[in-house]
């Protein structure tokens, strides 16, 4: 079992920076493909970025240029610095791990974490 939780959401003027995080517990961190999904109000859950245990990212062409996931395997970390931000970033963000290294499919959700964005 893999224990997920965020920090670091909060309210933030357009063209601001918020830094999140990602903390887990459990089980081996670096095991974990990990990313960052968001749901807008009113809206379906979207992949904004994702990192693999091997360090590949990928992210949705919405923050491209403007977000940047990264993981500390040491700290068991995973983080989303956003840069540049509008109001349509505006979402609960959530923190997901992945894997099939210990036989079955693995995947875990943090509780979220709020992210406003004022115009």
């Amino acid at each position: 079992q893999v224990r997920l939780v965020e920090s670091g959401g909060g309210l933030v003027q357009a063209g601001g920076s918020l830094r999140l995080s990602c903390t887990a517990s459990g089980r081996i961190f670096s095991a974990y493909n990990m990313a960052w999904y968001r749901q807008p109000p009113g809206k379906q859950r979207e992949l904004v970025a994702q990192i693999t245990h091997r360090g590949s990212t990928e992210y949705a062409d919405s923050v491209k240029g403007r977000f940047t996931i990264s993981r500390d395997n040491a700290k068991a970390t995973v983080s989303l610095q956003m840069n540049s931000l509008r109001p349509e970033d505006t979402a609960v963000y959530s923190c997901n791990a992945v894997t099939t290294a210990f036989g079955d499919y693995e995947n875990y959700w943090g509780q979220g974490t709020q992210v406003t964005v004022s115009s």
